[in-house]
């Protein structure tokens, strides 16, 4: 087998990253845009790519590298920027957006909630409080509304593991809180408003939906490939402390309405049955494997990203196996890609060599799992362009498409060529 002819070749950005526009058209500031001294060098998002402005210029080359799909999210700030407000200028920047996309050829795939928090609705406790669920569902309404009739692809969440865990246990991402003893109360806020915007999608969506939920999935590789230790990297992966947080956690409630050890006494058979709405394919967010996350495993610097990630294309393959064995749902790998020090050379290209083999690497290790059988049905490379990557600032690079901060010119890199070979030849060059 290969990759299927309409596979969703696409790549991946999140509202807050490139919009800019901060404060224009009704828009009220998210967690991210309060986020001051937590972002390296004092950077900020007000302008980021400057995408709410260009968009039309960034899809056409979009277009020129012949994605077949893109995926995006839709500012919560933008749709609700106060209590009880639909604000019809945010929806049209959206509205306008997805035409230049279908006029394109592009499939649009819409993300929900990309870590963006209104201001407001963190004042009235965030993720703590059983209220956001009330919230969010009336935001999800305006969007699906106003966007459903142009739009089948729809994720309600990227990466709950992030958003919850870094944001309110950790405090290394915004809201910058510490939680740690209420923290379950967030899991299940977030659980049910997943499950009831999915009846909810379901229920006046115009066009038949196909809904899922983008995931931080890294899973374990397996020291060899013997049956022992295939079952215990899939233990690992699932089980412990690890693997819990990564994956079952959350997906286990999701997909087979069951509650995990930690969430036990939490989640009510109530909750579960409202959680556990079908949902029709699961996004798998994969940068690298769990295995060397907490330990030196030998991995040399050219095997590792600007930002020191492990960069091992097994995990992708793995983290599809593991992830359809037990859910046995179709797959969308819904980001994956890589950090590196691009800049623009004298002769006006950007030579990202490293990028290009990354892609090749993990594109195979997908192509294995296709090939075995597991329903792949798309692949989005983070980040369509190069963008603020929150705490991090602006020095991380993960685009396809180089962005000069200071001009905002946009030079598509050499990775961007080589990946839209691959998409043109639907994975038979690689």
């Amino acid at each position: 087998m290969n990759f299927s002819k309409d596979f969703l070749w696409g790549s991946a950005s999140s509202a807050a990253q490139i919009e800019g526009a901060w404060n224009e058209d009704g828009k009220c500031p998210s967690i991210w845009d309060v986020a001051g001294k937590h972002i390296k060098n004092n950077e900020t998002f007000e302008v980021a790519c400057d995408h709410y402005h260009r968009y039309k210029e960034d899809v056409a080359l979009m277009k020129e590298l012949g994605l077949k799909s893109y995926r995006f999210s839709v500012s919560w700030c933008r749709v609700m920027p106060e209590k009880g407000k639909v604000n019809q200028k945010g929806l049209d920047f959206y509205r306008n957006l997805i035409r230049e996309l279908k006029e394109a050829g592009i499939e649009p795939l819409v993300t929900l909630y990309h870590w963006d928090t209104p201001v407001w609705v963190e004042k009235e406790g965030g993720w703590k409080t059983s209220k956001i669920i009330d919230y969010y569902l009336e935001y999800v309404k305006a969007v699906v509304e106003a966007l459903s009739g142009d739009v089948k692809y729809w994720m309600t969440f990227n990466e709950p593991q992030v958003f919850i865990m870094c944001a309110y246990v950790m405090g290394s991402f915004a809201p910058f809180k510490h939680r740690i003893f209420t923290f379950k109360k967030h899991i299940k806020n977030m659980l049910l408003a997943h499950g009831k915007a999915v009846q909810l999608i379901r229920r006046i969506a115009k066009v038949a939906p196909q809904i899922g939920i983008a995931m931080a999935a890294t899973t374990y590789i397996p020291s060899d490939e013997t049956e022992a230790n295939i079952e215990l990297a899939r233990q690992r992966s699932f089980e412990s402390s690890v693997g819990q947080g990564s994956n079952s956690l959350y997906m286990d409630p999701i997909v087979l309405g069951k509650a995990p050890k930690m969430m036990k006494g939490v989640l009510s058979a109530e909750d579960l049955k409202i959680i556990s709405a079908p949902i029709d394919f699961v996004g798998i967010n994969v940068y690298q494997p769990s295995n060397p996350m907490f330990k030196d495993s030998g991995y040399t610097c050219e095997k590792k990203t600007s930002m020191g990630w492990v960069i091992d294309g097994r995990c992708l393959y793995w983290t599809a196996r593991h992830y359809y064995e037990r859910y046995h749902l179709p797959i969308m790998v819904t980001e994956n890609g890589m950090a590196n020090s691009d800049a623009v050379g004298a002769d006006g290209k950007v030579h990202d060599a490293k990028r290009a083999d990354f892609i090749d690497e993990f594109l195979t290790n997908l192509k294995r799992a296709a090939d075995e059988g597991i329903p792949v049905i798309g692949y989005q490379y983070w980040s369509i362009m190069d963008n603020i990557e929150w705490c991090a600032g602006y020095t991380p690079r993960f685009g396809l498409i180089h962005i000069d901060y200071t001009t905002q010119k946009r030079t598509i890199k050499q990775s961007g060529y080589h990946y839209a070979e691959i998409i043109k030849t639907n994975g038979e060059k690689l």
